[in-house]
């Protein structure tokens, strides 16, 4: 997320327009998809340690990889295929981590986890802000880099060994199912439900920033104000997401986070933009206030179907949630290259209603986990 504030300065020292970075950001597509689906097996058969060890140098490498490629296209394609891996790697393992400190403490904390990383993530974003007038991207993305990187060691030692993670399941978990079978049409489903809670997440950290900016006229620094706002709201509705979800039940939970963030969202965008050219502060205060409505919205949802995937009987967690992963996780990368293509066929507000209605479709579809 640090790269946020600075992916306006990027894409132009890139040299190419909306359509054509959407693509680029398929890198990290690629990397997510392909992360995911080695990663499961790998916890299942190694432990989530020996993999947050490995992931944890991966995902840096690709940041400063990043920072080493603002120039050269091809480059940041692959730099952004390193850190979408390595950032996958780490989800599916600190998940399975998760998963098995709730089962031993039987306690719920999983949303509250997912809250540290929303936590991270607004740091670093307002990091990237307040620091885009005195050192260039490149300079930013090393930086944080490296801090990640001595945080992961740091942290490292400390995580469930692999006899204590749970990472296997009960006796007759499988590492390995099919991609179709009527058994695992759920993870499907949960999968779907996913796409339309982090498609959105994604969306807002890679075009919030570039929205305000070009269609707002938001000067550079302030115009990460909407994804703040965003990552702030998630950090809150996480921390307490952990009683919400013990109050409205899983099914409630993501219904109303889908229908309140989507609407939330889609309101902010389509009164603040018109908005902006007569009255800019006012607009601004509208637009961060949609997007604070959709972090709200998401925060718990994600948690929700992560817990419902790893609790299927008959599985590994840490293979049910690399599945969900390959779906839904290839989705926070694939919508902004989707955004991006809707960008250029059309202007970037209309195309910011893609991630809109795939959060209202999150809330629609969470029935299937009843």
């Amino acid at each position: 997320m640090a790269w946020v504030p600075r992916i306006p300065e990027i894409k132009r020292s890139l040299g190419v327009n909306n359509g054509q970075f959407g693509l680029i950001l398929l890198g990290s597509t690629a990397g997510a998809i392909i992360g995911a689906q080695v990663c499961g097996r790998a916890v299942h058969a190694f432990g989530s340690k020996r993999i947050v060890n490995f992931a944890g140098v991966l995902m840096p490498l690709g940041l400063i990889l990043m920072a080493l490629s603002t120039h050269n296209v091809p480059a940041m394609f692959v730099s952004l295929f390193v850190m979408g891996c390595g950032y996958v790697s780490i989800d599916v393992a600190v998940n399975t981590q998760a998963v098995a400190i709730e089962k031993h403490l039987k306690h719920r904390y999983m949303s509250t986890f997912h809250g540290l990383w929303s936590t991270g993530a607004f740091l670093a974003t307002i990091f990237g802000g307040v620091i885009s007038h005195y050192i260039s991207p490149e300079s930013n993305l090393i930086v944080v880099g490296f801090t990640s990187l001595v945080f992961f060691m740091t942290a490292a030692p400390y995580l469930l060994n692999p006899s204590e993670d749970l990472h296997k399941g009960d006796e007759d978990a499988k590492s390995k199912i099919p991609l179709f079978e009527k058994r695992y049409l759920v993870l499907w489903l949960i999968g779907f439900g996913l796409i339309g809670a982090l498609l959105p997440e994604g969306a807002t950290s890679d075009w919030s920033a570039i929205l305000l900016k070009e269609n707002m006229g938001i000067s550079k620094g302030l115009n990460a104000s909407a994804f703040a706002c965003f990552a702030l709201a998630m950090i809150f509705s996480r921390m307490t997401g952990d009683k919400v979800l013990q109050a409205l039940g899983p099914v409630r939970t993501v219904k109303l986070g889908g229908y309140i963030g989507g609407i939330g969202m889609g309101a902010g965008i389509a009164i603040a933009v018109p908005l902006s050219h007569s009255h800019p502060l006012a607009a601004l205060l509208i637009i961060d206030f949609g997007f604070i409505l959709a972090g709200l919205g998401i925060g718990p949802m994600v948690p929700a179907l992560m817990l419902a995937a790893a609790a299927l009987p008959g599985i590994a967690p840490s293979v049910a949630l690399a599945r969900i992963g390959i779906i839904g996780l290839a989705a926070y990368f694939i919508g902004p290259t989707v955004t991006g293509g809707l960008a250029q066929l059309t202007n970037l507000p209309i195309a910011m209603a893609f991630p809109v209605v795939s959060l209202l479709f999150a809330g629609w579809i969470s029935r299937v986990m009843k």
